[in-house]
């Protein structure tokens, strides 16, 4: 007995120094996981039965964010750090395991096996190890020499094979195709058309092949965007440039809060989400205090589908975040290209396959922004003098780059004076191309080619970006209401006044999800707004922000259409839910094969209330890519973006008192 008890004490006092430990590195609950704790994770699922299966992979590690309650009450100083615990979703052939972890009491809570329709995120050893079976292989052999390829130059990867009306749960497969960048870094451009080989991941093997036809590898020449490979002249030519700071950045970083000027907040990273921005609360000078905006604001899913129907292409309908992991996707920054000087930059960690975290440096980066925009500006003549008072505008931006295959896809949060967070996606990267016989568009005739000839034998292939973002916003606290300030046209009747119309805002309290779906139409306009109706201006308006899109997009595919049945939240721009714990990825947790049978839109169906409710906001953007010559070899950025801004929160312009730039502030450099 007393050599027992001699034994528990060390394990008591282990588990004691790991708890302060934990404690002791974290200064928010919304932390993401570290890689300690990562490796902590890894050793309790391992000795758990779970870990003694021999084919276990862990597939999804992240923060298991405490209850919003308990966030909030360590937020006013009412209680202390919650636990920590993670959510562990890990596979052994057959089967995916659900399991929750206890970091604090360093214990296993539970461990559940899923049922459901759909796989989590294959590994990146997975997806390898898949693709390399192809290279010893006699039919993929021989289909290569046939093209009078070499197979030492063939570079293939997996893609993910969507669902298409399946009653049961298929084999977890994955569909390879191949490229052949002898001569050039872009293996994109120069894709083996016709060949397609199935893997089973479980039994990692090929369980169907096909070649059905042959059709020429496009040419290496003038695919290449290395630099080192571009040849003279180069240009347009600029001379170098940067925004000096004298006195150094505004911002303050500890831990993953961030203070700026009048903006408090935390970054937190999710391997599907990437970037996940939490307790964001603006500054109110009248007030005197911090107010709060927004609890967590992140993308939930980014939909892709490509509109080729035809054998190889028609699966082509990807689920970015949840089958590939937009966090599981970043890609480390480059200074001053990625991101300027005076820039701060934070890693961030995921576990692999085994478990073992992983390191992405310069995951994050920090930066303030000028560019020479206006925040606010007046002109007005008096007699014989003029009165000019002009602002300039600088912003904060935390940005991420998730580079998704083929796409380099850049986030930025970015955080206004004025009170708005501005949410900006930029494509880059390479476009998804299919090789073609034809060399030129004479050729191609009234031929359906389902893209845009971008140089010979390749064809860039029409597609779509929907990106959905999950938007908690606590307005001025937790119980918010959504309004549709509808504007509507009204005649002038008789005689009355010389003109014939003009409109006003009828204001719509959405009182159940339903009133909340909206898909935008450009002849009814109308501002989207979170309100706080318990709190009101001096002047009596309720306080509120309002969601301001940048651009109009809706799905054109048809509702019965399987690609669509899955991303059936992109068939509305808007909808608005009561907040729930468990409602975080739009189309349903596990997007591999899934089935569209827990999207947003049956979510909804319940109908529920939302007003006066903590409620969340989901906003789908995107953009409809018809690609053009000019995005090959490699694509100039686009952009899509959406703004909350302040809709009567404060009393008048929050930067009505901002200070001038002054040249005695900044450096003579000549």
């Amino acid at each position: 007995m007393r050599k027992s008890a001699l034994l528990v004490i060390p394990l008591l006092l282990s588990l004691y120094v790991f708890i302060i430990q934990t404690a002791a590195q974290h200064n928010h609950p919304l932390d993401p996981l570290t890689k300690s704790e990562i490796s902590h994770i890894r050793q309790l699922v391992l000795k758990s039965k779970l870990g003694s299966h021999k084919n276990f992979s862990f597939h999804y590690v992240g923060l298991q964010a405490p209850q919003k309650e308990a966030v909030y009450q360590w937020k006013d100083g009412l209680a202390p750090l919650p636990s920590r615990q993670a959510f562990v979703i890990a596979r052994i052939p057959g089967e995916t395991h659900e399991v929750l972890v206890d970091l604090s009491s360093d214990s296993v809570i539970y461990d559940k096996v899923y049922h459901g329709f759909g796989y989590p995120i294959s590994t990146s050893d997975e997806d390898a190890k898949a693709s390399e079976m192809v290279y010893n292989y006699p039919p993929f052999i021989r289909s290569i020499k046939r093209r009078g390829l070499e197979v030492e130059h063939v570079s293939c990867g997996g893609f993910s094979v969507g669902w298409f009306g399946e009653k049961k749960q298929g084999k977890r497969t994955v569909k390879i195709q191949c490229f052949y960048p002898n001569g050039t870094h872009n293996n994109f451009a120069r894709p083996v058309e016709g060949i397609t080989a199935v893997v089973d991941l479980d039994a990692m093997k090929i369980i169907s092949y096909s070649d059905d036809k042959k059709i020429p590898v496009p040419k290496a020449e003038g695919t290449d965007y290395k630099l080192s490979s571009q040849k003279l002249p180069f240009g347009p030519k600029i001379n170098p440039i940067s925004i000096e700071q004298p006195k150094g950045p505004s911002f303050k970083v500890q831990g993953h809060i961030v203070e700026w000027a009048n903006w408090e907040f935390h970054i937190g990273f999710d391997v599907r989400a990437g970037p996940v921005i939490s307790t964001a609360d603006v500054f109110d000078e009248e007030q005197g205090k911090f107010r709060s905006v927004m609890y967590r604001g992140f993308l939930s899913e980014m939909f892709v589908p490509y509109m080729d129907p035809t054998q190889d292409w028609y699966y082509k309908t990807y689920m970015d975040a949840g089958e590939y992991g937009v966090g599981l996707s970043a890609s480390p920054l480059e200074p001053l290209n990625d991101c300027p000087r005076n820039a701060y930059y934070m890693d961030a960690f995921y576990a692999g396959a085994d478990g073992e975290p992983v390191n992405i440096s310069n995951a994050f980066c920090v930066f303030e922004r000028y560019a020479g925009d206006v925040s606010w500006r007046h002109t007005r003549g008096i007699a014989n003098s003029v009165i000019t008072e002009v602002r300039p505008e600088v912003t904060l931006v935390v940005r991420m780059v998730s580079t998704v295959g083929n796409y380099d896809y850049i986030f930025d949060w970015e955080f206004k004076t004025n009170g708005a967070i501005r949410v900006q996606v930029g494509l880059s990267g390479i476009l998804e191309m299919k090789a073609s016989t034809y060399k030129n568009l004479d050729e191609v005739a009234n031929t359906e080619i389902y893209g845009t000839l971008l140089a010979e034998n390749t064809i860039g292939v029409f597609h779509d970006h929907f990106l959905t973002f999950h938007l908690d916003m606590d307005v001025d606290g937790i119980q918010n209401s959504f309004v549709k300030a509808m504007m509507k046209r009204v005649e002038v009747p008789g005689e009355e006044s010389p003109r014939k119309s003009y409109w006003t805002v009828d204001r719509n309290v959405a009182k159940r999800e339903e009133d909340a779906q909206i898909l935008f139409d450009i002849k009814k306009p109308a501002d989207l707004l979170v309100v706080n109706p318990h709190h009101k201006t001096k002047l009596g308006q309720e306080v509120g922000y309002k969601l301001l899109p940048n651009s109009i997009i809706a799905s054109l595919l048809s509702l019965d259409d399987y690609p669509q049945i899955r991303a059936a939240f992109t068939n509305n721009n808007v909808w608005v839910t009561p907040y729930d714990y468990m409602e975080q990825w739009v189309g349903g947790m596990y997007m591999e094969q899934s089935h569209g049978d827990d999207t947003l839109a049956t979510w909804t169906k319940r109908n529920r209330n939302i007003e006066k409710e903590d409620i969340v906001v989901w906003y789908t953007m995107g953009i409809h890519h018809i690609p053009y010559q000019e995005d090959f070899p490699v694509m100039p950025i686009t952009s899509t973006s959406f703004e909350l801004r302040p809709a009567n929160f404060f009393e008048r312009n929050p930067i009505l008192k901002l200070w001038p730039m002054s040249p005695s502030n900044l450096p003579n450099c000549r």
